[in-house]
């Protein structure tokens, strides 16, 4: 009985020995194995690992993951407008070499946020001197954000960190220009209003131009075909009625006095002074005389 407490007081210590002596590595994360407050090696794999001896050995936990840094403050910067402009950012950074990062920024966090906003503030403000308004919203939005993720990273290079991303959030005037800016774009518009709206009055007209000539020629050749056919038909009726009225010269004349006589006294109020003897009353005197046999 006195040997098997000792035993088990052996076995527990070596128990709590050997339980203290191993740590688990999620795959989320580094391991930086310290002895005696120097970096012993850092451990990027997953799973269960062994240190020694325990004492004299801590374990530190860095996050592997891809960072974000977004903070509430928005920054100023001058175009090459001398136009100001308040932008908001955010980038995506990652811990990539450990060691380096521990010997640079104490493995804080927030000192790297810091030193990683202080070259992204230069990187932009370089960017941005060289760009106008225009550029920096769309025309070269892309590759602005490219080079100050390139500059960024470049830097970063020293605290262990590579920059993943960086991006603008917001793009705005500051205060004291919105209002300049937005008459001047207003007055802008405008312009390109009364411009457009001159350009279609101008096309509108020709349109019209063109459609009354196209009109009037319409009429003029429809007109001109009318005159043609009519004289066709003219033409035509003459030779039918001289045709007609050369095979009888007599009753030629008589249909003749008679269309004289109906043009002649188509209204009662009309009045003629003529001498009864005259020719044009030459069928009212005595009949048409008769026609000889064929």
């Amino acid at each position: 009985m006195n040997k098997v407490i000792p035993a088990l007081l052996a076995l527990l210590v070596a128990l709590a020995l050997l339980m203290s002596s191993l740590f688990l590595v999620d795959q989320r994360q580094y391991a930086v194995v310290y002895s005696l407050g120097e970096i012993r090696h850092v451990i990027d794999k997953p799973g269960l690992h062994f240190k020694w001896p325990p004492p004299f050995q801590n374990v530190v936990y860095f996050d592997k993951r891809i960072l974000t840094l977004d903070t509430a403050e928005v920054d100023r910067f001058i175009t090459s407008e001398k136009l100001n402009l308040q932008i908001d950012t955010f980038i995506k950074w990652q811990i990539v070499e450990p060691k380096a990062f521990i010997r640079s920024v104490q493995g804080s966090q927030a000192i790297a946020a810091d030193r990683i906003s202080r070259s992204l503030r230069d990187a932009l403000n370089n960017e941005i001197a060289k760009r106008t308004v225009s550029e920096i919203i769309s025309g070269q939005r892309d590759k602005l954000t490219e080079n100050v993720r390139l500059k960024v990273d470049e830097d970063s290079q020293q605290i262990g960190v590579r920059i993943v991303d960086v991006g603008l959030k917001r793009v705005d005037f500051a205060p004291e220009v919105q209002v300049r800016v937005f008459d001047r774009m207003q007055s802008e518009r405008k312009r390109v209003a009364n411009e457009r709206r001159a350009t279609g009055s101008a096309e509108s007209e020709k349109v019209r131009a063109d459609a009354d000539r196209q009109r009037e020629v319409i009429l003029a050749e429809a007109y001109r075909d009318a005159q043609r056919i009519k004289g066709e038909g003219d033409a035509r009726a003459s030779a039918l009625y001289a045709e007609a009225f050369g095979q009888n010269p007599e009753f030629a004349d008589f249909y003749r006095s008679l269309e004289a006589y109906r043009a002649s006294f188509r209204s009662r109020s009309d009045i003629l002074v003529l001498d009864p003897s005259a020719d044009f009353f030459r069928y009212f005197r005595s009949p048409a005389p008769p026609r000889s046999p064929r």
